[in-house]
């Protein structure tokens, strides 16, 4: 059986990837793995950041870009604080704040993540899978997608279940 030492975790902030973080958590606890939580901000295009940088001048903008990613981030600890309270143990808790390393990103989500992938030298990703209620039948998003396509690593897919449950981290939606 393969060691799993370094799961990589995508979150995209939505239902779906608070749900799949509890794979990642279990597979934390069953393996002693570390976990690298990575959530990407899609970048500006270029060619439309011009008359936003044009609106705003380039230090407000570049300083508006650093205040979201730097949201994101405080958003990631307080839904991983609220999980670890709410879903574990003491000394599952203890473990879980000790071995997780949370990372937000600018960018292409899914050349992101493949750039994680290879560059933290993770065992395995694990990330939820997106279904649009009009594509019901959809399985995955784009991003998966993409990143199934070219990655060379493990992949967990998460799909959220039929039926009612709890999916959310509380704080404002989810991890």
């Amino acid at each position: 059986m393969p060691v799993m030492k370094k799961i990589l975790y995508v979150t995209d902030l939505s239902r779906n990837a608070a749900y799949a973080f509890r794979y990642a958590a279990r597979f934390m606890v069953a393996f002693n793995a570390e976990i690298v939580i990575l959530s990407v901000v899609k970048g500006f295009n270029p060619v439309d950041q011009v008359p936003v940088v044009f609106q705003m001048g380039e230090g407000r903008f570049k300083e508006a870009r650093e205040e979201a990613l730097r949201s994101v981030l405080t958003r990631l600890k307080r839904r991983l604080n609220h999980y670890a309270e709410r879903e574990l143990g003491p000394e599952e808790r203890r473990r879980l704040m000790e071995s997780v390393t949370i990372e937000v990103k600018e960018g292409d989500p899914s050349g992101q993540i493949l750039e994680a992938s290879e560059s933290k030298d993770v065992d395995m990703v694990i990330m939820g899978a997106h279904s649009k209620e009009v594509l019901k039948y959809t399985f995955l998003g784009g991003v998966t997608q993409r990143v199934l396509r070219h990655i060379r690593k493990p992949v967990l897919v998460v799909p959220i279940p039929k039926g009612s449950f709890e999916l959310s981290f509380k704080e404002d939606d989810t991890l």
